[in-house]
């Protein structure tokens, strides 16, 4: 009932405008990624009731996430007018999609072992976070823009104002993949301490939260496309 009821909801603001799902499931992403950090800093201060319980949200608002995306994609097989390529907005959805994906495989990670290591492993750790989570609530406002690009008609002024916020989310995902590099390295020269096993759960998690920043950029990249492409 609660899943048909939220379906409902999504068909609704669905028939105002094409766009407004899509940025509703943007930022079901990005809450997803919001929890996120709350279960790292959790995790990081040893509080693994905090970090169970936080899982358990993300998985939530993940399923909502999928939830979208199905209406999405079974609104855009029938005959409604689009002012972008279908095929577009499905390839820009994949990825966007993978944001509360990989923010969810992330939190269960955390799950499964207790924090091990110096503390200038946790500040590599808050300070990855802390760039993925900008830069994915920087995507955000770059969906955001969607809808005013709808309302001028695609107007030359806005489409480049999307596009410079485009190159704004790819700058800030390569400072995450510099900061992902040096936390690995961090963490392998800490072996001795941590322990193989540890090497191996930290640098998992290092790639994780990597990934989903990766993922905001990518999905950045095929927004560009499909504005391109009109």
């Amino acid at each position: 009932m609660i899943k048909k009821e939220y379906i409902r909801s999504v068909l609704n603001i669905f028939a105002t405008s094409p766009f407004k799902p899509l940025v509703l499931h943007a930022n079901k992403g990005g809450d997803c990624v919001r929890k996120l950090n709350e279960s790292l800093s959790a995790f990081c201060a040893g509080d693994m009731e905090t970090v169970e319980a936080l899982n358990r949200e993300i998985d939530v608002i993940e399923h909502e996430a999928d939830v979208i995306k199905q209406t999405i994609r079974s609104e855009l097989s029938s005959s409604i007018m689009l002012p972008v390529h279908a095929n577009d907005l499905l390839n820009f959805l994949k990825p966007q999609d993978s944001i509360s994906d990989d923010s969810q495989e992330v939190a269960f990670w955390l799950t499964v072992r207790k924090f091990e290591g110096p503390d200038e492993v946790k500040e590599g750790f808050r300070e990855l976070m802390d760039k993925t989570l900008a830069t994915v609530e920087m995507y955000e406002t770059l969906v955001s823009s969607l809808g005013e690009l709808l309302e001028t008609s695609f107007s030359k002024r806005d489409v480049e104002d999307t596009l410079e916020l485009v190159v704004k989310v790819e700058e800030m995902e390569h400072q995450v993949d510099v900061i992902e590099k040096e936390l690995v390295r961090l963490v392998f020269s800490n072996e001795d301490n941590i322990g193989p096993l540890g090497v191996y759960h930290l640098a998992r998690l290092v790639r994780g939260i990597g990934d989903i920043a990766d993922k905001a950029e990518h999905s950045a990249d095929r927004l560009r496309t499909m504005v391109l492409r009109r």
